[in-house]
């Protein structure tokens, strides 16, 4: 297995949509999953050294995990299925150690909380990795923050409603439609099969690449 690490969100080119890259431990490499608005924002609080004034939900995970002397150990993502990454929490505690499925965005979300360790197989690196530009990355990264800082509350639940337009704005990684859809592997295009969306540009997420 590969420990990857969070190098930031980045929004696709051509719908708009956020990317969360988790980066190898040479920086040659990254991984794209396509998240919703709503996901970007959780991973992003999490990256952040900033204690909201109320806990988001995945703090409030976090405090429930404590309480019920539960250990994220890490978080694995471990397959694509349908176009879809899947991933699972590695829990230790008194009674002894688990795995809970769980959705990716959701896991390193958690992870960035506590401080635990996002792995993914090597397989599934090789298969759905992409040659790194830092550069790139820095500049959709940045896109991505002033979308956020210029779109109001309304608009954004119209964007992620746009994307899903029978679940939900919280439940953005449900199954659903494509064009933004979360959790998708970088293998399939806009009108591909449920939670599939287009691929990020080997030099850039910010665009297209050929399948």
């Amino acid at each position: 297995m590969v420990e990857m690490r969070v190098a930031g969100i980045a929004l696709d080119a051509a719908s708009r949509s956020p990317i969360v890259l988790l980066r190898d431990p040479s920086g040659r490499r990254q991984v794209p999953i396509w998240i919703d608005q709503a996901q970007a924002q959780n991973i992003l609080a999490g990256l952040s050294d900033d204690i909201p004034p109320r806990p988001l939900s995945h703090d409030l995970m976090a405090s429930l995990l404590e309480i019920g002397g539960l250990t994220l150990e890490r978080v694995i993502i471990h397959a694509i299925e349908d176009n879809t990454f899947r991933a699972v929490l590695k829990l230790s505690g008194a009674g002894g150690g688990s795995e809970l499925d769980a959705r990716p965005s959701d896991a390193i979300a958690l992870a960035l909380r506590t401080g635990s360790g996002i792995w993914m197989l090597e397989e599934v690196v090789a298969d759905a990795s992409i040659p790194v530009d830092a550069e790139a990355d820095a500049e959709d990264a940045a896109d991505f923050r002033r979308f956020l800082d210029a779109v109001s509350p309304a608009e954004l639940v119209r964007q992620i409603s746009k994307a899903h337009p029978e679940a939900p704005a919280e439940g953005g990684e449900a199954e659903g439609e494509a064009d933004g859809e979360p959790d998708a592997a970088p293998d399939a295009g806009p009108d591909a099969e449920p939670d599939a969306d287009s691929e990020a540009d080997p030099g850039s997420p910010g665009g297209t690449i050929p399948g």
